[in-house]
């Protein structure tokens, strides 16, 4: 009997994911067995009663919620009407990518994981749960894993004997050809793939929309240790519609120094022009990429070199080594044994592709051209909560943007490429343009207008709930309770002044927690305050709000410990001031999540 071809599914956000099931590939291939890998939301569900082998590799993003490019598979898997014998004919197994720092570790996979086995399917193996927080990543937990998966699979489904695996230091075929013409196409053509007036639909990741910017303001003190940006688009006649709560997705590019320096160490003409070819038929080209290419494009537009590499770039660049001592040490850099070394080398200083490739010179002027979108990952777009409502500004759309930048034990500081890219456009210079399209975001206002809103969000993570108070206000609703925390008054207290003048007309009340002032208090002994000690100070008028008012309650912001502190202190005050019990008060709290009337937005 044949063997079936393997389905590798993924669900990503960051591109974790999207590695390992692209690995799963790999690995399948060099054992001779066909595989197909692909996003969830690219796949035609309805298809996987008929898939006998499926893995499944699926990350968890925010506070349990699945990436985005899975989130229709997410609504049609858990459908109440699907048999329960589904799945019945399906082998699977189930990856699942978190962080153990988060309260939901996992959570999609494990929630995953039941639902397929509530559907019929077979679980090949235990689920496989990857964690960022162990000292070598997921990898630590994925690799034995793996391993038990082959030999499943492959005792199942036996190769022919005649079919030797493919060792790992032979590459595989590449997944494009670039084959280089000599004439640059007509000048008057462009090598964009964007949104025009003609375009059917609005803007989308496939086809942006190139909005003018028109201010790009800091608005952080000038001593302040952080430049925080203002930046506001036009988008007159785009088609873009958005809401509060909703997101704008922001392509951003490599910087003209970092594009020079790649192709000079590969050995590359920017100048150049080619054309993308497929190797294989069910392998589409990137939509992203025009036909003709040239080199500036793809490295400018779409090779992500200045990401962190992970272990599959160093294993792809030992097999295109033809030097002995590098090969030697990208083998040692890719191998199981090697990942203390490969944190130390890449992961804790966050070393970037481009820093590796300077690092490794013979191997980098050697690589074929054909393998650099095999080599080297895409530029992910960027998701911004979107700050202001078109009630207020009519053809703009406002973003807050915090520009990342630490040093790690390298020389160069580590700087965040969109970000930083956006900062370094100046539209008082000349024009400038960005491509970006919107996105629903995860939070969703109630429509009512009487129903209040409490509304937590320190720092950068105000900006949804400036739109939604425009928003609000604008179309005449109070009931607007916002908790905002920032370091000091004077120097990060975003829009200060538009707030004051909405408390002054009664739209507004405004509550602030300013966390370095409070140590030089003498009543505080050197304590901070945070938002959750102000909604501990306010614990009666949240309650009152909350039980009695019908009111909906929203928190956006980092991710790391604020959504639990602000949970923590909820519960405090279900129970001091609602006189609940704890199992009482998490009742409460999880009806309060499942009617929508407890929403966040988080972001690591």
């Amino acid at each position: 009997m044949p063997a079936p071809r393997l389905l590798v599914l993924f669900g990503s956000q960051t591109g974790t994911a999207q590695d390992v099931a692209e690995r799963l590939g790999r690995e399948a291939q060099r054992r001779r067995l066909g595989c197909r890998v692909q996003a969830l939301d690219s796949y035609a569900v309805a298809n996987l009663i008929r898939e006998p082998l499926v893995i499944f590799v699926c990350a968890t993003t925010g506070q349990g919620d699945p990436p985005d490019n899975m989130k229709n598979f997410w609504r049609f898997i858990f459908r109440k009407n699907l048999p329960s014998t589904s799945l019945c004919q399906m082998d699977f197994a189930v990856v699942g990518l978190g962080d153990s720092a988060y309260a939901k570790f996992n959570f999609v996979a494990k929630k995953l994981h039941r639902r397929l086995l509530q559907l019929g399917g077979s679980a090949l193996l235990p689920m496989c749960l990857g964690d960022d927080q162990h000292e070598l990543g997921p990898d630590a937990t994925i690799d034995p894993w793996l391993g038990d998966l082959w030999e499943k699979v492959l005792r199942l489904y036996p190769v022919p004997l005649d079919l030797p695996v493919i060792p790992p230091g032979v590459p595989l075929p590449s997944k494009f050809t670039l084959q280089f013409i000599q004439e640059a196409p007509n000048p008057g053509s462009k090598e964009s793939c964007l949104a025009s007036p003609e375009s059917l639909g609005p803007p989308s990741e496939s086809q942006p929309f190139l909005a003018p910017m028109v201010t790009n303001q800091r608005v952080t003190g000038p001593s302040h240790f952080q430049d925080v940006r203002l930046i506001e688009f036009d988008i007159t006649d785009s088609g873009i519609s958005f809401a509060p709560g909703d997101v704008v997705l922001i392509q951003p590019s490599n910087s003209a120094a970092h594009i020079q320096q790649f192709c000079q160490v590969l050995g590359l003409d920017p100048k150049q022009y080619f054309m993308l070819q497929p190797q294989e038929l069910d392998v589409p080209c990137p939509p992203e990429l025009p036909q003709p290419c040239s080199v500036w494009h793809l490295v400018s537009q779409y090779l992500d070199i200045a990401s962190v590499p992970r272990r599959s770039f160093f294993e792809l660049l030992a097999c295109l080594s033809p030097h002995k001592l590098e090969r030697e040490k990208l083998l040692e850099l890719s191998s199981a044994q090697g990942q203390e070394d490969l944190c130390e080398y890449c992961s804790r200083p966050r070393r970037t592709i481009l820093e590796v490739l300077c690092d490794f010179p013979h191997t980098a002027g050697a690589i074929p051209p054909d393998y650099l979108l095999d080599l080297i990952p895409q530029i992910r777009p960027r998701a911004f909560s979107i700050a202001s409502s078109l009630l207020v500004h009519p053809g703009r759309l406002q973003i807050l943007v915090a520009v990342v930048q630490y040093q790690t034990r390298l020389r160069e500081p580590r700087r965040g490429l969109c970000s930083s890219w956006l900062a370094s456009l100046d539209p008082e210079k000349g024009p400038v343009q960005v491509p970006l399209w919107v996105r629903p975001g995860g939070l969703a206002f109630p429509e009512t207008p009487d129903t209040p809103v409490i509304m937590v969000g320190p720092g950068t993570g105000v900006a949804p709930f400036r739109a939604a108070v425009q928003e609000r206000v604008a179309q005449g609703q109070t009931g607007n309770f916002l908790f905002f925390g920032c370091r000091w008054r004077d120097q990060d207290f975003y829009w200060a002044a538009e707030w004051q003048e909405l408390e002054k007309r009664g739209c507004l009340t405004l509550v602030t927690a300013f966390s370095r002032e409070q140590t030089l208090l003498p009543c505080r002994q050197g304590q901070k305050v945070y938002v959750q000690h102000r909604l501990r100070e306010r614990g009666p008028l949240v309650w009152e709000l909350l039980e009695h008012r019908g009111a909906y309650f929203y928190l956006a912001g980092n991710a790391k410990y604020m959504p639990a502190d602000v949970t923590e202190a909820l519960m405090s005050i279900f129970q001091e001031e609602g006189g609940l019990s704890h199992p009482s008060a998490a009742t409460f709290l999880a009806r309060l999540q499942r009617t929508l009337r407890f929403q966040t937005e988080t972001w690591a």
